[in-house]
């Protein structure tokens, strides 16, 4: 037995079986990305991991991700649930455009941050939070849309069953939007030779019936991205919209 500390590791999407693997978390290229890497391989649960992150990060600029304007900008407003809401710049920009809803996190810090925006921004009545760990718990209820914006985690988890369980929250005529990462920005603290499922490979793991559900959107797509002092890079994500028909029952 070597007397040498075991070396972090990470978890990270393997595009080729569509699961959460770990590998030695080499790839991180700064201190404080390494130090990200460290946590996660060392973090319990998501609670853990992403506590820390939000306690440790300034409030964010309240902008929303722009597949998510993209997509939903034609659609009229209703019942919503923004999944790892972060930030909540989702949660407030559907807000702002007449959608209550239900902003999730696994961390308190980013929750309360999001009611605290809510309130600044005369939202509060459009915008509820909730604190769940979602892979334990899920908020009741059904939805127009359901938002899962980079709901890719670190820390291991049952992705597919979360989405699985998101998309039985949609209500018929309703959408569920996925939008991952695709690449990795030179700033990540990811492995740079991390790979990620596409959107057909994340399709096949909610395993929804087609006779339910359409597939509006499975592709992806290149944006630009800003980093920690003002760094720029392009990144891909990989968009799948999914419409529940409206006759839909199961």
């Amino acid at each position: 037995m070597s007397g040498s500390a075991a070396e972090p590791t990470a978890g990270f999407w393997d595009h080729r079986e569509a699961r959460m693997v770990s590998r030695p978390a080499t790839g991180a290229r700064s201190p404080a990305a390494r130090a990200a890497a460290d946590r996660a391989a060392r973090a319990k649960d998501a609670e853990a991991f992403w506590e820390p992150h939000y306690a440790a990060t300034r409030a964010g600029s309240g902008s929303p991700n722009a597949v998510l304007v993209d997509v939903v900008s034609e659609l009229a407003p209703g019942r919503a649930l923004d999944l790892g809401c972060g930030q909540g710049g989702d949660s407030l920009w559907l807000a702002s455009r007449g959608w209550a809803v239900t902003s999730v996190d696994v961390s308190s810090t980013a929750v309360q941050r999001v009611a605290a925006h809510a309130g600044e921004q005369g939202l509060s009545e459009r915008v509820h939070v909730e604190r769940h760990d979602l892979s334990v718990t899920f908020p009741a209820g059904t939805f127009d849309l359901v938002n899962a914006q980079y709901f890719q985690s670190p820390v291991a988890m049952d992705r597919a069953a979360v989405l699985a369980r998101a998309a039985g929250a949609v209500a018929p005529g309703g959408m569920l939007l996925v939008v991952d990462h695709a690449s990795v920005p030179p700033w990540s603290w990811a492995d740079p030779d991390s790979v990620f499922p596409t959107a057909r490979q994340t399709l096949g793991g909610i395993g929804l019936d087609l006779d339910v559900w359409e597939v509006a959107v499975a592709e992806d797509r290149d944006r630009q991205a800003t980093g920690p002092g003002d760094q720029h890079a392009t990144v891909t994500d990989t968009v799948l919209a999914l419409l529940r028909r409206a006759s839909a029952t199961a």
